[in-house]
């Protein structure tokens, strides 16, 4: 059975992510639940997000193999639509970091004002149904993301991992609540909500931030050391085969996209060679670099004014 596409992983999750969104906060109004309506709100906005990441991977997807898809975009971003990708990745995570900072305050808020009173046998229900969706796409997103390798699938198969995790703290709590009722633990009932939603809040709070910070390593255009190590050998070995002076690398690593230009300044007074021969150079250069493909641009261009290349 051949692997989904990025687009296909995206939609399903959108779809079943406001499903679960929509379904948490009609529970957390029956149920009287601040911890099952933040579930709901924080489903939105990441449902909201991921539809921002599937408009964005379908227009990657179009530059690299349909650039007439995009029309006039296209004309307008002639350099692709990679740069949307960090961005969207960053402000994913920021927005589900202030989602739950704001749930862990109102959870404080409550625990203070001595919590409220739940009906758990809703909650139950309701924390059963979400925790069985989160489960199945969290293995069906990390499952197609071992072909796809995409950061916005990945991103997303973390979203349901915690999301389920939220829900299963959810579940635990609220079946503690209902075993304790009419116990000399009765008195805990009006705390356990807004426990949970702190407890939750709490743990979710810093997961985003590895995603972020990669974000906005892209967003500087901070190119990775391995990257850059690979192609700085790679530009040596053809200096050195081919007589050289030196040459000038300038990368980026762009979202999903690796952005590559090399400068070789060359010895004045060659004897003029056909454009074939330098188009092999490329070709060799390009081979050596690898991962050609719609992610890779990269520019090989030589010179022996070492102007040209500052």
């Amino acid at each position: 059975m051949p692997s989904p596409s990025e687009t296909t992983v995206l939609r399903l999750s959108i779809l079943v992510t406001v499903g679960v969104a929509l379904f948490g906060i009609v529970f957390g109004v029956l149920s009287g639940s601040f911890s099952i309506t933040f579930d709901g709100i924080y489903a939105l906005a990441d449902a909201s997000m991921s539809l921002l990441a599937l408009t964005v991977a379908r227009l990657i997807a179009d530059y690299g193999s349909r650039p007439e898809a995009s029309g006039r975009l296209c004309a307008r971003f002639s350099t692709g639509f990679w740069h949307l990708e960090p961005i969207v990745l960053g402000l994913n995570g920021t927005l589900l970091m202030a989602v739950s900072i704001y749930g862990f305050v109102n959870a404080v808020i409550s625990l203070l004002r001595g919590g409220h009173e739940l009906k758990f046998d809703f909650a139950i229900v309701y924390a059963i149904i979400t925790l069985a969706a989160c489960i199945a796409m969290a293995v069906y997103a990390t499952r197609a993301n071992r072909t796809l390798r995409s950061d916005f699938v990945a991103l997303d198969a973390k979203a349901w991992i915690m999301s389920g995790g939220i829900t299963s703290a959810l579940l635990v709590a609220f079946v503690l609540g209902a075993a304790v009722k009419d116990t000399q633990f009765d008195w805990i009932r009006p705390y356990v909500d807004p426990a949970v939603l702190a407890l939750v809040s709490l743990v979710i709070i810093p997961l985003p931030v590895r995603t972020v910070r990669q974000a906005l390593a892209d967003m500087l255009l901070i190119a990775p050391r391995d990257m850059t190590d690979q192609v700085h050998a790679v530009a040596q070995a053809a200096v050195e085969r081919h007589g050289f002076l030196s040459f000038r690398v300038y990368l980026a690593k762009v979202g999903r996209a690796r952005q590559i230009e090399l400068y070789f300044i060359v010895p004045r007074g060659l004897p003029p060679r056909p454009i074939e021969y330098w188009d092999g150079l490329r070709d060799e250069i390009g081979d050596a670099i690898g991962g050609e493909g719609p992610d890779r641009w990269l520019t090989i261009a030589f010179t022996a004014d070492p102007e040209w290349a500052e």
